[in-house]
């Protein structure tokens, strides 16, 4: 364990650096979808496996990156995944120039490799960084960063990528083949630029983090209290509160890709709102899960523990929910954006709870929970698959029975025991 508090202090400003970088990647993909489904003519299930690429690599990479942190450490695994994203973002060159759909979707899986080592690191990292039962509070902080930059990424691309998007699409419609496509490769190469930055940026972040003074935390030793109560525990899977809240993380984080990856589309395909004033919804969404952060920094935990602020969320969760599916409008989609508020506070509680006592166990447990990001792929992709099946509305039936299931958790989930 850290004990400067300045030290402390430092090591925070760092990973909340982190978390901005984690936030704007991870963001962009609300503007990717609804830009690639009209550079690649895209169906809704074709153009949400922008969202599985993404996040499929949390499965896949998930323990291969709990090895290589075991390797190099925090700090250097850390300084090795901004060099694998910024990678991952060059990708989007030759992808851009020949219009290739999977080549865009690898350079996403790439750069998404890249953040399940960042995370493995960085979230267990602020978790263990001071107490336990003020961990959530820490989260949020890192939450405050990482939704900041995603409130700013959606507005910044937005302007580039989706700009006169409806004129453009109106005008796709009476083109011959050689006329459009010489359009959507022009409308491709806008993403050229911006991703070229993106890279450079990662790279000195990489440079900067490697020679940080970022202290290392020893997790694999367990203290003698909690070394006594694990003496009998030989396996992760004989801890419940983890896999409960592996699953418990694996429905939020859809829930979550769900609300500001989907309400773009959303806006524009199921509610009839131009893109110009669509394209700002994901910077709602995450703006209420800004405010969700804030709330946690005050109340947690000296007027509310992370366990009871998880329960609110989950109520939330389902109002709001709800709202969207049966109203219309701009209530409907601006109750979508609400569900950032429902959000914020279920990341921040489920890591602590999810890894409380597991000592020697505490990597492996994390990169459960990094695996359980996954749902970040799959939840949007059956969004997706439904709002073809029957309407985009309909389709948010989905969140319903996730939320129910984070309420559990909160509640009783958490405390079970073998």
């Amino acid at each position: 364990m850290v004990k400067s508090s300045n030290s402390t202090t430092r090591s925070i400003i760092i990973i909340g650096a982190l978390f901005f970088i984690f936030g704007f990647v991870t963001w962009l993909n609300s503007v990717l979808i609804p830009y690639l489904k009209t550079a690649s003519q895209l169906n809704n299930f074709e153009s949400y496996l922008v969202a599985f690429a993404s996040y499929i690599s949390y499965f896949v990479m998930a323990i291969p990156s709990a090895w290589v942190l075991k390797k190099t450490g925090f700090k250097n695994g850390m300084s090795l995944g901004l060099i694998v994203m910024a990678i991952g973002a060059l990708v989007f060159i030759p992808a851009a120039m020949s219009r290739t759909y999977a080549l865009f979707l690898f350079g996403l899986f790439v750069q998404g490799t890249g953040l399940a080592l960042l995370q493995s690191a960085a979230n267990p990292y602020i978790t263990i960084l001071g107490p336990i039962e003020s961990a959530a509070k820490r989260i949020s902080i890192m939450g405050i960063c990482n939704k900041m930059a995603g409130a700013l990424a959606p507005i910044i691309f937005g302007a580039i990528l989706l700009k006169n998007m409806d004129k453009l699409e109106a005008s796709l419609v009476g083109m011959n083949a050689i006329e459009k496509a010489v359009e959507l490769d022009a409308l491709s190469d806008r993403v050229i630029t911006p991703y070229i930055i993106m890279a450079i940026i990662l790279v000195g972040l990489s440079v900067l983090i490697y020679y940080s003074a970022l202290p290392e935390i020893e997790t694999d030793g367990e203290d003698e209290t909690l070394a006594a109560t694990n003496k009998n525990k030989t396996s992760v899977f004989q801890f419940p509160n983890l896999l409960l809240g592996t699953l418990a993380m694996f429905l939020y984080v859809g829930v979550e890709v769900i609300a500001g990856d989907t309400v773009i589309s959303y806006a524009r395909d199921g509610q009839g709102i131009s893109t110009n004033v669509a394209k700002y919804f994901t910077t709602y969404t995450l703006i209420a899960m800004i405010a969700g952060y804030l709330i946690g920094t005050v109340t947690i935990p000296k007027f509310i523990t992370q366990q009871k602020a998880l329960q609110i969320s989950g109520m939330l969760g389902i109002i709001f929910g709800l709202v969207a599916i049966f109203t219309e409008g701009y209530i409907s989609v601006l109750s979508i954006s609400f569900l950032g508020l429902a959000n914020a506070l279920v990341f921040p509680a489920i890591w602590p709870l999810a890894l409380d006592g597991l000592g020697r166990f505490t990597k492996i447990g994390s990169s459960f929970l990094i695996m359980a990001l996954a749902g970040g792929a799959i939840l949007p992709l059956i969004y997706g698959f439904l709002a073809d099946t029957f309407d985009p509305q309909s389709a948010y039936w989905i969140v319903i029975p996730c939320y129910l299931y984070i309420w559990f958790y909160a509640t009783k989930g958490y405390k079970i025991q073998f």
